[in-house]
């Protein structure tokens, strides 16, 4: 589906925009077939009001906040050794929440069981993956996916039920990544961390790394940030997402083209990267790529018609 719709934010519509304001017109955000698929292929929001419109959606609706610790970060090599999940609303709070040890027959490497202090030990008597996972479908399969680090966890999760034959996927509207949404929100701080954004909101979180703990502190963050998504004016809300730094793939996703055509279109705008001087990374801010982006598609646009009156022309 390829026409563009508008939506309607707090009394503005976001479908239409002026000569002079780059900042109000989106592309669907999830077309009528993308919807009613159960496939996770769509292209996720990229554009600020496109996001704007997801995460005002996602603050209205039940969300299932899960956390895994595993034996490494390769969800095809490592194994899921505990997960846990909480469901929850903005409006009714914390409904359920459920946490397990899983024994997958494998040894927990020790720089795992020192960072999480689940041992090999642990798990010994915990129940194996096919007898935790089946009971953990049906949740994972209801409201917005949420998670610090969402790709992390999905991807995990989706493998541990693929080895017992069943596929798992939530399509980009039930899904809700609290780095992201800090990245948009929180672009002033140093770190976007789950435990650095514990202590820097001071939430009544003791512990770190273990799945039980972080899912409530995930649940808390999004929380709060979603109320502020709910609460602030659309120009406000736009103004901190354009705060945000991107690198330069990021700022490619945005542009829909290769990070090589992405630098030579920024340059060619006159935007220079900024530098983060611990580490030399090279980064452009949201509002300056998005700018760009436009510049780009109303050239695009104009294209098609200078040939239609070209084309008129000429046949007078």
């Amino acid at each position: 589906m390829t026409s563009r719709v508008s939506i309607s934010i707090t009394g503005q519509r976001f479908g239409r925009r002026s000569p002079h304001d780059h900042k109000i017109k989106c592309r669907p955000l999830y077309s009528q077939s993308s919807v009613s698929k159960t496939s996770d292929r769509q292209s996720p929001p990229l554009l600020s009001t496109e996001l704007l419109a997801h995460y005002r959606q996602v603050s209205t609706q039940p969300l299932t906040v899960i956390d895994v610790e595993t034996t490494g970060s390769n969800s095809d090599r490592h194994r899921v050794i505990e997960i846990s999940l909480l469901q929850g609303s903005l409006d009714s709070g914390i409904r359920h929440q459920q946490t397990h040890l899983i024994n997958p027959s494998v040894s927990v490497p020790d720089r795992i069981a020192e960072f999480t202090g689940i041992t090999t030990s642990a798990i010994a008597d915990a129940a194996p993956p096919e007898t935790i996972w089946p009971t953990y479908l049906p949740l994972l399969s209801q409201n917005v996916l949420t998670a610090h680090h969402l790709a992390f966890d999905y991807a995990f999760v989706r493998s541990e039920l693929q080895r017992l034959d069943t596929p798992f996927l939530r399509p980009p509207q039930y899904q809700c990544c609290t780095v992201e949404l800090s990245r948009l929100l929180l672009s002033h701080l140093p770190s976007r961390r789950l435990p650095a954004l514990v202590r820097h909101f001071q939430f009544p979180i003791s512990t770190s790394h273990r799945a039980a703990a972080d899912t409530l502190a995930c649940w808390l963050l999004a929380k709060r940030l979603l109320h502020e998504v709910r609460s602030e004016a659309d120009d406000t809300l736009l103004e901190r997402f354009g705060r945000q730094s991107l690198t330069l793939n990021a700022a490619a996703r945005v542009l829909q083209c290769s990070p090589a055509r992405a630098s030579q279109a920024l340059q060619q705008a006159n935007i220079q990267p900024l530098y983060i001087s611990r580490t030399g990374t090279a980064f452009y801010l949201r509002q300056s790529v998005e700018q760009v982006y436009w510049e780009r598609r109303d050239r695009q646009l104009q294209l098609p018609l200078q040939a239609g009156e070209e084309a008129e022309t000429s046949s007078h």
